[in-house]
């Protein structure tokens, strides 16, 4: 089986930082893409940002452009999503995608993590 684990959520305040780590682990054999979406309270889960495992090229919404940063690291098969200047509107839970080839089943296959919360307070 293969796992998305996240961390790194918490409580901040506007004009503050975090960062975002995701693991992943077990049967992972190709990563094509790892990227982290958002959902806030009443509305609908959008993508944050996103990372080509194969040649690096990442793409931010443009919400977050210039404010968050998406970056892999290969060794650690781990996604960082590096959020700077957060605003009380980046509220929501984070969660954590991949583009996964198993070892034991060979399928590809759109993996979540369970989410982390994210609350920025004014």
């Amino acid at each position: 089986q293969v796992q998305l684990v996240e961390s790194g959520g918490g409580l901040v305040q506007s004009g503050g930082s975090l960062r975002l780590s995701c693991a992943a682990s077990g049967s992972v054999y190709i990563i094509y893409t790892m990227g982290w979406y958002r959902q806030a309270a009443g509305k609908q889960r959008e993508l944050v940002a996103e990372v080509l495992v194969q040649n690096g090229r990442t793409e931010h919404a443009d919400s977050v452009k210039g404010r968050f940063t998406i970056s892999y690291d290969n060794a650690r098969n781990t996604a960082y999503l590096q959020m700077n200047s957060l605003k009380p509107e980046d509220t929501a839970v984070y969660y954590c995608n991949a583009d996964i080839t198993s070892k034991t089943t060979h399928s590809r296959d759109d993996y979540w993590g369970k989410g982390t919360l994210v609350t920025v307070s004014s």
